[in-house]
């Protein structure tokens, strides 16, 4: 016959299961319904996070913090206008040549089934129409684009949300301290967290800056067209590892084939292998320092599930954003276990 108190605590223990799935899935369906609110509030505090060392630097170089904070805006917005410029004159003259690319595209499918034939190999004659769609392809970056462009829409919002964050920042640790007490360990754990999500984010992009550079001068040398739109997707996408370099590879070796031809496309293929061996395997890590890897499996369901709720910027910050969670489970012992799990050891 069971223990009663064996029996009540397991029965306590389910309830505290029940209720944290309950609780988990309200939050779920609460973030993914606020997601076009969310979206702008969580680059904000990407953007802020990146930019609190040089707000740091700034004012350790006795620049009063309202300068500081000025400057950073006027380099915000100088960035901004940049890149929605360049994004939206890039894709205009991309979405021009898409029946260009997706008539050559055809054409090269269609040589295909004929050396297929050729060789013995029975192919239908509408297998092209099924299972290939040149127009789908060629538009899949156009569809990322067009979700950044949506965010771009709320550029005001999100500096404006960046200042106040880069202006309350100063003052969080003396709150943190009146709330909590002088003797607490939460400012302790606080800035441990926050030193180590600016660590890896800081370094995770001027990883991904130099693997876009290294990719767009790379393109731009062999002469495939668009090489600078193809930088930034590298750029990006960089912030998802091991997946991420895989779907930045694919328009850029898909134009060059079509453009340039089959050893040309190899050639693209191999300078991303290349590429993202080197900044992914030898330079993330030497400058990380310690492990802050995620497994592939990790990775997959986290691109999933931020894409699901947030969107394709979403896809964009899914790692980061899992990134954090495991920081801050790492900064606790009794939910180390967890981050464990999500190491890729």
């Amino acid at each position: 016959m069971d223990n009663p108190i064996m029996t009540q605590e397991r029965t306590h223990l389910a309830s505290n299961i029940i209720l944290t799935a309950a609780a988990a899935v309200i939050v779920i369906a609460g973030v993914k319904s606020a997601a076009a609110m969310l979206v702008p509030f969580l680059l904000a505090i990407f953007i802020a996070v990146i930019s609190a060392p040089l707000m740091r630097w700034l004012t350790s170089h006795k620049v009063p913090e309202v300068v500081s904070v000025l400057t950073l805006l006027c380099g915000f917005i100088l960035v901004g206008t940049m890149l929605a410029t360049f994004i939206g004159s890039t894709l205009n003259s991309f979405y021009q040549d898409v029946p260009t690319y997706e008539a050559k595209l055809g054409g090269l499918v269609q040589q295909v089934v004929t050396w297929l034939r050729d060789m013995g190999v029975q192919v239908a004659d509408n297998i092209v129409a099924e299972y290939v769609n040149p127009g789908a392809v060629m538009k899949m970056v156009g569809t990322v684009f067009n979700g950044l462009g949506g965010v771009l829409t709320n550029t005001f919002l999100i500096l404006f949300t960046v200042v106040f964050i880069l202006l309350e920042a100063s003052s969080f640790p003396a709150k943190l301290k009146r709330a909590f007490g002088e003797q607490t360990t939460a400012f302790v754990q606080f800035e441990r967290f926050s030193n180590s999500v600016q660590q890896y984010l800081a370094i995770k992009s001027l990883v991904s800056l130099g693997t876009g550079a290294t990719i767009g001068l790379i393109l731009w040398i062999i002469g495939v067209d668009y090489f600078a739109l193809w930088a930034l997707v590298a750029f990006l996408l960089n912030y998802i590892p091991n997946i991420g370099s895989i779907i930045a590879a694919i328009p850029a070796v898909l134009i060059a084939l079509i453009q340039l031809g089959v050893g040309e496309a190899v050639l693209v293929g191999v300078s991303y292998v290349v590429v993202n061996t080197v900044f992914g395997n030898v330079v993330e890590p030497r400058l990380m320092g310690r492990s802050l890897g995620l497994s592939t499996l990790v990775v997959f369901l986290s691109l999933v599930f931020w894409g699901w709720v947030l969107g394709p910027v979403g896809m964009l910050l899914s790692i980061p954003l899992t990134m954090v969670m495991k920081i801050a489970l790492e900064s606790r012992p009794q939910s180390r276990w967890i981050a464990t799990l999500l190491d890729h050891d």
